[in-house]
């Protein structure tokens, strides 16, 4: 964040003493084999020289796009606590769905939408193709085309930031062709035509207006009449109609008992959409802009991020204590005290940012890994070993973030467990496609942990997955 670089929109990080130490190879192993099962996938598949996806990981945004998500799921049968919702950096318009435990939606997506129903609309459509199981067709698909990138695949093990310089996501190395899209993201018009039916059901269970969906839509209309290379990529992997339109509009109609605004959805909407925009636009776009925001602490949050990207950390402390005394006790924006703090290179007082925001939020994996983070960077051995719990719960429930791993890694390494720090750490490259320094790491794991260890058989398994993709 600091300089020219990209904004990070990363997993803060916070300190506490109060959870205990987790048996750590059984914590660790855990979430490993399902990610290597995916890993041998995608190597099999996996072309060299593509563009690279990525994630962006921040609990607040995260935690926002849930309460949005929270009455869809429900209406649709889905859990709550299993179904995330995942932006993915990228200025275009889409979202999909690859397995049924996530929702992917586009950056650019969430900025260009204007209301919390058009949002909700579209993760309710995601949402029916889960509920409708059109999934199993495209798992057929994935094994059917050899050169299909498996870039939701990839998702589920990608990259958080690793460096000190603020990126927005380290990019996942795994691509695909246009036409690959098209394959493996692509449904059949009945397929939407029953996520629409289902989508807008799930809104008026929810208590959404429906007529959310229809601007959503009314969005890409015309698109079927441009050139494939200038049509949204929403266009291409949905595809659209003036029939599914006219469908849509007449669902609508039908669920639609007139205006319904939610005051909680439509606060949850503009700070998901303010924290992502203050991050990716220009400060001097936020600052314009900050009125936009009806609520006084989603102002001052956006305010204190576009006061951060200039390196101008007394008037972001100063509007993120506007934003806290607006809304005492959240701790997700105890978060971002912390993080500014850390990256300001504040370390006792980033600290104890980070430590009120366990106590609001102490499962929640991003700050339980960004809490590792901070312990490793207020350094010493006592630190080191303090953080590995933390690491490991981090990576155990949430194994889209390779950061933690590396955090880990580390953590093993400088506590006397180098097996299993080049373990830990061939992992994370695996997930990041970087083959030649997975296989070295994970040969070297295999030397130093006991034969025939848990540690030992990941190391294998890495080794057998890296062989698979070279």
């Amino acid at each position: 964040m600091k300089g020219s670089t990209s904004p990070r929109l990363e997993t803060s990080v916070c300190i506490s003493d109060n959870l205990s130490t987790l048996p750590r190879q059984h914590n660790v192993r855990s979430h490993i084999r399902p990610v290597l099962l995916i890993l041998a996938l995608v190597f099999a598949t996996f072309p060299r020289n593509l563009p690279a996806a990525s994630l962006i990981r921040d609990a607040d945004i995260e935690h926002a796009l849930g309460e949005l998500a929270s009455p869809i799921l429900r209406a649709a049968g889905l859990s709550t606590s299993r179904v995330g919702v995942y932006v993915v950096n990228d200025n275009n318009m889409n979202a999909f769905v690859l397995d049924p435990t996530a929702i992917y939606i586009h950056s650019g997506m969430i900025l260009r939408l204007t209301s919390a129903a058009e949002l909700q609309s579209v993760i309710a459509h995601e949402a029916a193709h889960i509920a409708n199981g059109h999934l199993v067709r495209r798992a057929t698909n994935m094994q059917a085309t050899k050169n299909v990138m498996m870039l939701g695949m990839a998702l589920s093990a990608v990259a958080g930031v690793a460096s000190g310089r603020g990126d927005v996501a380290s990019g996942v190395a795994i691509g695909m062709t246009s036409s690959a899209q098209r394959v493996f993201f692509g449904h059949t018009r009945a397929e939407e035509s029953a996520a629409d039916q289902s989508g807008v059901r799930f809104m008026a269970v929810a208590g959404v207006d429906p007529q959310g969906a229809v601007k959503v839509m009314e969005l890409f209309a015309g698109q079927e009449a441009l050139p494939a290379s200038r049509q949204d990529v929403y266009a291409q992997s949905h595809p659209l109609s003036r029939d599914r339109l006219r469908q849509l509009k007449v669902l609508a109609t039908k669920y639609s008992k007139g205006p319904r605004p939610d005051p909680q959805a439509d606060y949850w909407f503009d700070r998901a959409k303010g924290k992502l925009s203050a991050f990716i636009r220009n400060p001097k776009w936020t600052f314009q802009r900050l009125n936009d925001s009806p609520a006084p602490d989603v102002r001052a949050m956006r305010e204190a991020v576009a006061h951060h990207r200039q390196n101008q950390t007394k008037k972001a402390l100063a509007a993120m204590d506007r934003a806290r005394a607006a809304r005492p006790g959240d701790p997700y924006y105890e978060e971002l005290r912390g993080q500014i703090l850390l990256e300001s290179r504040n370390w006792g007082a980033a600290a104890n940012a980070y430590a009120a925001a366990m106590k609001g939020d102490p499962r929640n994996p991003l700050i339980q890994a960004g809490y590792g983070h901070a312990l490793l960077a207020l350094g010493g051995a006592d630190r080191t070993r303090q953080a590995i719990p933390y690491l490991e719960r981090a990576v155990a429930s949430d194994w889209r973030n390779s950061m933690a791993l590396r955090d880990l890694g580390t953590a093993y390494a400088k506590s006397g467990n180098p097996g299993m720090g080049a373990l830990v750490t061939a992992d994370a490259h695996a997930m990041n496609g970087r083959t030649k320094e997975a296989r070295i790491l994970a040969k070297r794991a295999a030397d130093l942990l006991p034969n025939g260890s848990a540690g030992w058989q990941r190391a294998q398994d890495v080794l057998n997955a890296v062989e698979d993709a070279e």
